[in-house]
């Protein structure tokens, strides 16, 4: 697909600044979609206007809550409006970003993700699913929330950790891929081939990432993990997010794109 107009709904957030920056790189026009910019993927405002004459949607928003009742309510309507709207619009396809591991889940957020996907695919206008490992970004995230004094409390975590970057460019090429072959691959999968999944080259573990984090900032920090018997935390410590064996395996490491962060803050690390 050359220089197609691509709606990327989520456009502000830590990976739709990612999709947008590739997109216009490759010589695509881009529109991002965000409440800042007019449109509301909630109550449709302003998505007919964005959506006029759009090749493709490419879906990463996030909800403004974790809470599976909440987030699940907040995707399934933002894909049904996304999905109508596009229809409307003659959108030829629908991108939507998840996460490895929801099919497993017991509840939680990763329920939500997974009401989510079933909402998109759902729709009229043809759709595909990524499904990638948590973010680079995280880290440092979750070490400022978790920060009580001199001590950090991170969940218990195994993940097969990935850039937010490469994860972009891995929607851009979905979402901009020939017509036969986004459509023999969406085939394939409606009749039970494996959801496709990406994730970094190998496992880590959240705490040792966040020990790495804390050396560069220079902070003398101690950092425990804490596991809650919630479905999420359970999901997060048991492996469930660890990535099958069909997953595509794509760098940096985590130890090489933090070298290529700002020294502190949770922007960067």
């Amino acid at each position: 697909m050359q220089q197609a107009k691509i709606v990327v709904a989520g456009a502000t957030g830590r990976l739709g600044r990612h999709v947008v920056d590739v997109l216009g790189a490759a010589g695509h026009k881009v529109v991002p979609i965000s409440r800042s910019a007019g449109v509301d993927v909630i109550t449709g405002d302003g998505l007919p206007e964005a959506l006029t004459g759009a090749n493709a949607i490419i879906d990463v928003v996030a909800g403004p809550s974790s809470g599976q009742g909440p987030a699940t309510e907040f995707f399934t309507t933002a894909a049904k409006n996304l999905q109508q709207a596009g229809e409307r619009a003659g959108v030829a396809r629908y991108v939507v970003v998840s996460i490895i591991g929801i099919e497993k889940s017991a509840g939680g957020y990763g329920s939500a993700k997974l009401a989510h996907e079933q909402a998109v695919l759902a729709g009229p206008v043809p759709a595909r699913i990524l499904r990638v490992a948590q973010f680079h970004e995280l880290v440092g995230i979750l070490m400022d929330a978790g920060r009580q004094g001199d001590v950090i409390y991170l969940p218990k975590m195994r993940t097969q950790i990935i850039a937010a970057r490469t994860v972009a460019q891995a929607l851009a090429e979905m979402a901009t891929s020939p017509e036969a072959q986004f459509a023999a691959a969406r085939a394939a999968e409606s009749a039970g081939a494996p959801i496709p999944e990406l994730a970094g080259p190998r496992e880590e573990n959240l705490a040792s990432l966040a020990r790495l984090v804390a050396a560069r900032r220079g902070d003398q920090l101690r950092i425990e993990e804490v596991k809650a018997a919630d479905p999420d935390s359970e999901a997060a410590a048991d492996g469930s997010l660890l990535p099958g064996s069909h997953a595509k395996l794509a760098g940096p490491t985590f130890e090489e794109w933090l070298t290529t962060q700002p020294g502190s803050g949770s922007s960067g690390v």
